[in-house]
């Protein structure tokens, strides 16, 4: 077994990550332990257990890590030339996000996120951080949104969004003519008919 100097927080930390990593590259969530995990880096269980608490902590710095991979995906797409193309590069950036990392993005949905504490408020903000990108540009391509509007919409299109998303990786969207549905194109449909509701609303300038 390694030498405790070896096994300085920060250092098993990135080890446990940079395992977890690994194994989701091509394994789903539940086929990992604490066991394994310990086994891959090279230390007890307990030490694991020490450093996070439980097994479901641990699990909560890797969604933190999938949320701050996602906001580097996103961020540089903030520059897009207007609303419109912002928003249609986001929801593609998500659909390949996925596509890419799949069980990553399945363990951030599938297991339940940290309900309290120091973990749950990061994971709150990195999410609302998230949110905040698509009301302003929701807002921007219709100033005549409230906050509150705004608000609900972002999540609507979120939730539009993610839903496509989940269909998609899972085969459920469907054929046409022999071919399945693209789930690119249903993103700038679903996209081009939100914003036509937006231009059609009465107090619109």
């Amino acid at each position: 077994m390694a030498r405790p100097r070896q096994h300085a927080p920060e250092a098993l930390h990135a080890q446990v990550m940079a395992a977890c990593d690994a194994w989701l590259q091509d394994n789903p969530v539940h086929t990992l332990s604490l066991r394994a995990l310990a086994r891959e880096v090279g230390c007890a269980p307990s030490t694991l257990l020490k450093l996070y608490g439980s097994f479901n902590n641990l699990l909560q710095h890797v969604n933190i890590e999938t949320l701050a991979r996602l906001r580097e995906v996103i961020e540089p797409l903030t520059s897009q030339a207007t609303p419109k193309e912002r928003l249609r590069a986001l929801a593609r950036a998500y659909w390949q996000f996925a596509q890419r990392d799949a069980y990553r993005w399945q363990l951030l949905f599938d297991y339940p996120l940290a309900q309290e504490g120091e973990l749950d408020q990061r994971q709150t903000d990195m999410i609302e951080g998230l949110f905040l990108r698509v009301e302003a540009t929701l807002k921007e391509y219709q100033p005549a949104l409230g906050d509150l509007e705004a608000r609900r919409l972002g999540r609507t299109l979120w939730g539009s969004v993610h839903g496509l998303v989940l269909l998609g990786l899972n085969e459920r969207l469907g054929y046409w003519q022999g071919q399945q549905l693209e789930v690119g194109e249903l993103l700038d449909q679903l996209l081009c008919t939100i914003l036509a509701g937006l231009e059609a609303r009465p107090d619109a300038t």
